[in-house]
C-alpha cells in the first residue's frame, strides 16, 4: 500500500484563496481585517515565524501590525500593550509570540487577551467553550487545521477511533476534543502510556504531537489509517546545505506503506496553522461587523 499524501501547502492555497474573497466581502463595508503580532526580545526563530505570519496576512490582505518590546522589559509593559490592542477596534486578532522571556508568565498574559481577539485559540475562556463542545469557538490553529486537512481530504472522523499521541495544551488537548465534537471515539496517549503501540494500532486516525523524530514506526499504525504528523524536529544532515533537514514525528516512509493518506513534514500541517490564525482573524472582524450592522 501506498499513502495518499495529504498537502497541507495545497489545502491552504485554497483556504486562503476563499478568505481573499471573504475580505473583499468585508472591504465592500469598510471593514478591514487587523492582526497584531507582540514578540517580546529578538529571538531568531520568534523574529522568523512572526515575519511569516505577517506576510500570510499581508497576503490575504489582512492589515498587519508587529509590536516588539526588548527582552527587558516587564511583565507591566507587555500587560498594557495587550489591552492597548483589545481596545482597538482596528484590531480583530492579538497573537503574542511565545516563548516569553522568564520574567514574564505565559498565562497572565495569554489571560489578558480578549477572548474575541485570541486569534490562536489559547484563551482559558476559549478553551473551555470548545471543551463543552460549542462550534463557534476560535479554536487552537494546529488542531483546526488538522480538521481542515481531515474534512478536505474526505476523512470524516464520525464512528471512527481516533488516537491523540501528545497531550499538551496547544495542540493535543484540543485536538482530542476537537476529534471527540466531530463525534470520533478518543484516546489520548502520552509520555506515560503503556505499550503506545498497542494504543495506536487501535486508531483509524492516528494525529502525532510529540517533537520526537520517528516516535511512529510503521508497527504501529493500523493498516488502512490516516495519519497526520504534527511534529517538526531538525535532524543532522550534513548532505544538506544547512546542515539539517526537517522531519516530523512518524517515520514517513515505513508508514507510508501501511496508511491509506499520511501528511508529510514539511508541507503538511504547518501551512495549515498560519492559514487557520488567518481564518480566526477573518471571523473575528466579521464577527464584530455584524454587531455594528
Amino acid at each position: 500500500m501506498s499513502a495518499k499524501i495529504i498537502s497541507g501547502t495545497e489545502i491552504a492555497r485554497v483556504v486562503r484563496e476563499e478568505l481573499n474573497e471573504r475580505v473583499a466581502i468585508l472591504a465592500r463595508s469598510a471593514v478591514l481585517p487587523g492582526l497584531a503580532t507582540v514578540m517580546v526580545g529578538d529571538d531568531p526563530a520568534s523574529r522568523l515565524y512572526v515575519g511569516m505570519k505577517n506576510r500570510a496576512a499581508a497576503e490575504a490582505g489582512i492589515h498587519s501590525r508587529q509590536l516588539t518590546l526588548p527582552a527587558t522589559a516587564d511583565q507591566d509593559d507587555l500587560l498594557e500593550t495587550i489591552a492597548a490592542l483589545n481596545a482597538d477596534d482596528a484590531i480583530h486578532g492579538i497573537l503574542v509570540q511565545l516563548p516569553l522571556p522568564r520574567q514574564m508568565d505565559a498565562s497572565r498574559v495569554l489571560l489578558a487577551i480578549d477572548p474575541s481577539k485570541d486569534v490562536d485559540g489559547f484563551h482559558p475562556t476559549n478553551l473551555g467553550r470548545l471543551a463543552t463542545g460549542d462550534v463557534d469557538v476560535l479554536a487552537p490553529c494546529t488542531p483546526k487545521g488538522v480538521m481542515e486537512m481531515l474534512a478536505r481530504s474526505g476523512v470524516d472522523p464520525a464512528g471512527k477511533r481516533a488516537v491523540v499521541v501528545g497531550r499538551s495544551n496547544i495542540v493535543g488537548k484540543p485536538m482530542a476534543l476537537l476529534l471527540l465534537n466531530a463525534n470520533a471515539t478518543i484516546s489520548v496517549a502520552h509520555r506515560r502510556t503503556v505499550d503506545l503501540g498497542a494504543l495506536t494500532r487501535t486508531a483509524e486516525i492516528l494525529v502525532v504531537a510529540v517533537g520526537r523524530p520517528k516516535t511512529i514506526v510503521a508497527d504501529m499504525v493500523k493498516p488502512g489509517a490516516t495519519v497526520v504528523d504534527v511534529g517538526t524536529n531538525r535532524v543532522d544532515d550534513p548532505s544538506r546545505e544547512r546542515g539539517y533537514r526537517v522531519v516530523g514525528d512518524v517515520d514517513f516512509e515505513a508508514v507510508s506503506e501501511v496508511a491509506s493518506a499520511i501528511t508529510p513534514v514539511p508541507g503538511g500541517v504547518g501551512p495549515m496553522t498560519i492559514a487557520m490564525l488567518l481564518a480566526n482573524t477573518v471571523e473575528s472582524a466579521l464577527r464584530r461587523a455584524r454587531k455594528r450592522w
